[in-house]
C-alpha cells in the first residue's frame, strides 16, 4: 500500500516515514500542502496522512481541494489540536479519520491498516480469483486449502494484480501502487516479486493463474476459465 505523508516536522517526518516503510508501507513524504496537492495529482495514494498545521495552508484546505478534485485516497488528519471544532471541521471537510499528535507509530499504523480495509467505490474487502483468496483485513492468502505464507511486498503485488483481474497490468502500474518514489524503473526488482509469487500461487497447480504478457506486464485469472474477481 502507498502512503502519503504530509508533515511539516523534518524530523517527525523521517521518524514515521521510516516506521511505515519499516511495517510494510511505501511512502512518500511532503512538507507543505502544495507539495501534497501536486503530489497527489501525479501519484495514486491509498490513504493519506495529513496534517493539519502546515507552513503554507492548513490540512482542512488541502483535504477540501484534494476532495474537490475527485481524489478518493483515505485522508487520516493528524494534529496537535484535539479539540472537537477541529475533529468536526476535518470530517467534514472529507477527511476518513482523525489522530492526535503526539500519537503513537503503533497507533499510526492500526489506524491505517483499518482505514485500507475499508473499500473504495465498492470495490470488495476479499479477493477471490478462482481457487486463490486474498484477505486484505487479516492479510491472509489461500489456494484452495493450501495456506500461502507472503511478505508485504508480495501482497501489496499480489493485490494489486487481484483487484484487476483478468487484465493485463503494467509495471509501471505495479510500481505505483507497491512501490514509493524511490523506486528504480531500471531494475529487475518487480520480475523477482512475480516470480516469488508464481513459485507460490501457482506450486502443484495444473491451472497457473499468473502469466507475463510478453511486453505488456502482468495478468492474473486470464488462464483460468471463469477467473473472476468477486466479493466474498
Amino acid at each position: 500500500m502507498r502512503i502519503l505523508l504530509v508533515e511539516d516536522d523534518a524530523d517527525l517526518r523521517e521518524t514515521v516515514s521510516a516506521y511505515l516503510r519499516a511495517t510494510g508501507f511505501a511512502v512518500d513524504a511532503v512538507a507543505t500542502g502544495k507539495m501534497a496537492l501536486v503530489q497527489a495529482a501525479v501519484s495514486p495514494f491509498d490513504a493519506i496522512v495529513l496534517d493539519v498545521l502546515l507552513p503554507d495552508t492548513d490540512g482542512f484546505t488541502v483535504c477540501r481541494s484534494l476532495r474537490a478534485r475527485g481524489n478518493a485516497s483515505r485522508i487520516l488528519m493528524a494534529t496537535a489540536r484535539d479539540a472537537v471544532e477541529d475533529r468536526i471541521a476535518g470530517l467534514d471537510g472529507g477527511a476518513d479519520d482523525y489522530i492526535v499528535k503526539p500519537y503513537a507509530l503503533g497507533e499510526l499504523v492500526a489506524r491505517l491498516r483499518a482505514l485500507l480495509r475499508r473499500p473504495i467505490e465498492g470495490l470488495p474487502a476479499h479477493l477471490v480469483v478462482g481457487d486463490l483468496r486474498l484477505d486484505p483485513a487479516t492479510r491472509t492468502a489461500a489456494r484452495g486449502a493450501r495456506a500461502i505464507a507472503l511478505t508485504t511486498k508480495e501482497f501489496a503485488v499480489l493485490e494489486v494484480l487481484m483487484r484487476r483481474a483478468g487484465t493485463v497490468v503494467t509495471r509501471e502500474r505495479l510500481s505505483q501502487h507497491a512501490w514509493d518514489d524511490n523506486f528504480d524503473p531500471a531494475s529487475n526488482v518487480i520480475d523477482v516479486y512475480i516470480a516469488r509469487l508464481r513459485r507460490k500461487i501457482d506450486q502443484d497447480s495444473d491451472q497457473p493463474l499468473l502469466e507475463t504478457v510478453r511486453g505488456a506486464g502482468y495478468r492474473l485469472g486470464h488462464t483460468m476459465a471463469g477467473a473472476t474477481a468477486r466479493q466474498s
